[in-house]
């Protein structure tokens, strides 16, 4: 199936990003799923599954809001049966009604990119590619700015400025720990709490 322009950016942005977009129709629990485009999560984000709603121009119900719910429940009660991990997520594309929303968020996380016009070439302008980050920023990686070389206060990047902001009795080391962790997703974390536990615990000689 032809993906419309904006969609298509939307599935390059993703992949760009570590997904891989899944064949499509797809099954889970024997039943056939079909939808505008599905990706997988890999790495970090390897139990995140993300499915497309072309709301404008999309084939399989896709404009019809109660078509477009009952196949995306009828997914989430596919993926409880087999005991899947994964995190649905659904990104609704184009016009949508608030109602729609507000159902489907009682099943999956929803995000919304709204309808927006790429030029001639099929490219979105500065303004427009802000618009499609910020609306799915959630299923992005999290980079954090470089430190700074001029300050007043010294090199002085993100997590500095996130460290100096917390209250002065928040553990700095669990924080700076669990951020690194967290770039190998929550196996990471996991192993920057333990770790960090057994320090406090003097179980450990703090890292350098």
């Amino acid at each position: 199936m032809s993906l419309s322009p904006l969609v298509r950016i939307l599935v390059d942005r993703l992949e760009d990003a570590g997904y891989a977009r899944l064949t499509t129709p797809f099954r889970v629990a024997s039943v056939e799923f079909q939808f505008t485009a599905a990706l997988k999560g890999t790495g970090a984000r390897a139990l995140d599954l993300v499915i497309v709603v072309d709301s404008v121009t999309g084939k399989y119900g896709d404009t019809d809001g109660f078509a477009v719910r009952n196949r995306i429940e009828t997914l989430s009660r596919a993926l409880d049966v087999t005991q899947s991990r994964y995190t649905l997520s659904a990104v609704l594309v184009g016009a949508v009604l608030a109602d729609d929303v507000k159902s489907l968020a009682e099943t999956c996380r929803v995000l919304q990119v709204p309808a927006l016009s790429p030029n001639a070439d099929g490219v979105l302008g500065e303004k427009e590619t802000e618009i499609l980050e910020d609306q799915i920023r959630l299923l992005l990686p999290l980079h954090l700015p470089d430190a700074a070389e001029n300050s007043d206060i010294g090199k002085t990047g993100a997590l500095d400025l996130l460290l100096d902001r917390l209250p002065d009795d928040v553990d700095a080391a669990l924080v700076q720990a669990l951020i690194a962790g967290s770039a190998r997703g929550e196996s990471g974390v996991k192993v920057a709490l333990g770790r960090r536990i057994d320090e406090a615990l003097g179980a450990l000689e703090p890292e350098e």
